[in-house]
């Protein structure tokens, strides 16, 4: 594909994470030419979502690419007597920590394979009777396509006049938007369904289960198209700023969505639901009559809390915790306010941030449903590829599994001026967009990292059943310990096209203190117990069984001064990964207050009405 490439572009985006993604498809839609890379198999970077022997995959990729070793740069033979060179590092240092368990019994047999798999490789598992990983067993490899049913329209329960507050999702296939919008000279976007994770409908799988409630392990493999696991968890906030980018810009129409069912808390060592709404508050029997009035006085003071400083005044230096004691509010009151609706800690949040918070939660309610949280079907690496297909209708150029070598830089102007590819081609750009995993270790040594623990469940059952078992689920798990932080726990059902039928994905998610292992563990056996052969026929468990566990680490690069990159080019900018909060704000505000003014400005045509960028310097920080 190298030697079809353009040798000049006016932008150059190396990743195609969430943030690179935006502005890749601002950048097209505006008329810049685009060339969109990354050394990757496929979209999204650590914003990916993958099927089950995909994640496998991915996890022996990881770890063959630890053992890479950068060879000599041949490309300095192109660097002139005016110019240095930034080289670019060819490891991803990004995750770190990786153990896999499987507690589902393991009757793989040479003939079981992923439906509609293509081809076999070999991938990492660790069996759960291990401490140390090993590889256990042979699993099937297959194309990165995305299982798909037919999914209802999400429609916003409230009808509203205003297109710009209607969230269209029709499912618009990508494959088709390219054909009739950009020519082989100036669009080359892969369209196959590794790379694109184009949604194809598979048969549904008739046979027998051996036993009531026995999942294996090779009816995971079976049905591993039916899984989407996403490697950072998030959900949307319905009012949030990247559901008003996927408005308007019209990027909502390459994705579905759908809404959170129900919020919980676990306390005294049980899980129970959290009333949202007025209704659910007056209906719900775990507060009393007078705990309901105190709860609706103080959240509708909450709402509007900027009209009255005289009842915050006072308390900005202390804690929202300590804040919310000197409210007439019960311990319950406190716990639901501190952990399910502000979603912060004892320790972590200032008085004004928790009313931010809780003002935020309170002004998200309603719009889709019962609760503030939107998830996307087929997982959050659908929201990357979103912003791709737009930028590929508008002429951007894709490639995959194309790496470059370095940043070729002026030495007179300091300035970037060219990449020099894999293939030791030299292309000129303007404007260079940077995913901070691909800087040198030189590059980043005053670049103080923090870290995200990661869990990645697949579970038999809910951690609260209901009469439904397509309930969408987020809690958070306070902290027990000094030193140690809240952890946030989403629970997806099968409706969500993330896993298969009969089972749930978990994600647990925390800032990381040690490894997430040691982070996530006690959580984990809080809310969950090992699937073994024993328990299966003891109807009486409680709590939802284990059949796969994974844990991860992986970088924080969010919030990091472009001052602590030594030596970067004033045009070059640099795109961090995934945070740990719960939103994707971050990941907008970076794009529309640092990226987009220096690029696009200028521009006639642009992405995002200026309408949203000034809501963005004025949305609470969360």
């Amino acid at each position: 594909m190298a030697d079809t490439l353009p040798s000049e572009f006016d932008v150059i985006v190396i990743g195609t994470g969430l943030p690179e993604s935006i502005i890749a498809a601002a950048c097209s839609r505006s008329g810049r030419r685009v060339l969109h890379v990354d050394s990757r198999s496929y979209y999204g970077g650590n914003w990916a979502s993958f099927s089950f022997s995909g994640l496998l995959s991915w996890l022996k990729e990881h770890q063959e690419n630890s053992d890479i070793e950068n060879d000599s740069p041949v490309w300095q033979d192109q660097i002139l007597e005016n110019e240095e060179a930034i080289a670019l590092s060819r490891k991803d240092k990004t995750i770190q920590h990786v153990e896999v368990f499987c507690y589902a019994s393991q009757d793989l047999h040479e003939d079981v394979e992923e439906a509609g798999a293509l081809q076999k490789n070999h991938a990492l598992v660790t069996s759960a009777n291990s401490t140390e990983a090993a590889d256990s067993s042979f699993l099937p490899m297959e194309d990165e396509s995305l299982s798909t049913m037919n999914c209802e329209m999400l429609t916003e329960q409230t009808p509203s006049s205003d297109p710009e507050n209607v969230l269209e999702v029709n499912g618009a296939e990508v494959t088709g938007e390219k054909e009739n919008h950009c020519d082989d000279k100036t669009c080359v976007p892969s369209t196959s369904a590794e790379d694109m994770s184009e949604n194809v409908p598979i048969a549904e799988d008739t046979t027998e289960q051996p036993k009531k409630n026995r999942i294996t392990y090779s009816q995971i493999i079976k049905e591993g198209r039916r899984f989407n696991i996403d490697l950072v968890s998030k959900l949307l906030y319905s009012r949030g700023l990247l559901i008003d980018l996927l408005i308007k810009s019209n990027v909502s129409r390459y994705a579905e969505f759908k809404n959170i069912t129900r919020i919980l808390a676990f306390r005294e060592g049980r899980v129970e639901q959290v009333p949202c709404s007025r209704a659910d508050v007056f209906n719900s029997k775990q507060l009393t009559m007078v705990e309901k009035r105190m709860l609706m006085k103080f959240l509708t003071f909450c709402m509007e809390y900027e009209k009255y400083p005289d009842e915050y005044k006072g308390y900005e230096d202390i804690t929202f915790y300590e804040y919310l004691k000197t409210q007439k509010l019960t311990p319950n009151l406190q716990y639901i306010v501190l952990h399910s609706i502000a979603m912060t800690s004892e320790t972590a949040s200032s008085t004004i941030d928790g009313l931010k918070a809780t003002r935020n939660f309170l002004h998200c309610l309603g719009r889709y449903g019962n609760t503030p949280f939107l998830f996307p079907l087929y997982g959050q690496g659908e929201l990357p590829q979103c912003f791709c297909r737009m930028c590929a209708v508008f002429g951007g150029i894709y490639c995959l599994r194309h790496s470059v070598q370095c940043l070729v830089v002026d030495k007179e102007s300091r300035k970037c001026k060219a990449i020099i590819d894999q293939f030791g081609q030299r292309i000129i750009s303007e404007h260079f967009l940077v995913e901070d995993s691909y800087f040198s270790e030189n590059m980043c040594s005053r670049v103080q990292y923090r870290q995200i623990s990661r869990a990645v469940l697949i579970t038999d059952r809910s951690v609260l059943k209901t009469d439904s078992d397509q309930q969408i689920s987020i809690l958070t798990v306070p902290a027990e310990e000094p030193g140690t932080f809240a952890v946030r726990v989403i629970e997806l059902c099968s409706s969500t096209m993330t896993c298969m039928k009969g089972t749930y994905l978990v994600h647990l998610t925390c800032t990381s203190s040690k490894t997430a292992r040691e982070d996530l563990e006690p959580v984990v056996q809080k809310l969950f117990i090992p699937y073994t052969e024993m328990e299966i026929e003891n109807e009486q468990v409680e709590k939802p069984r284990i059949l796969w566990a994974l844990y991860f680490n992986m970088r924080d690069s969010s919030d990091i001064s472009r001052s602590c990159y030594k030596d970067l080019p004033s045009n070059v900018y640099v795109c961090s990964g995934p945070d740990c909060g719960l939103g994707n704000d971050n990941a907008v505000k970076q794009m529309l207050c640092t990226i987009y003014p220096n690029i696009l400005m200028d521009s006639s045509i642009v992405l995002i009405p200026k309408t949203l960028m000034a809501h963005s310097f004025r949305s609470p920080t969360l």
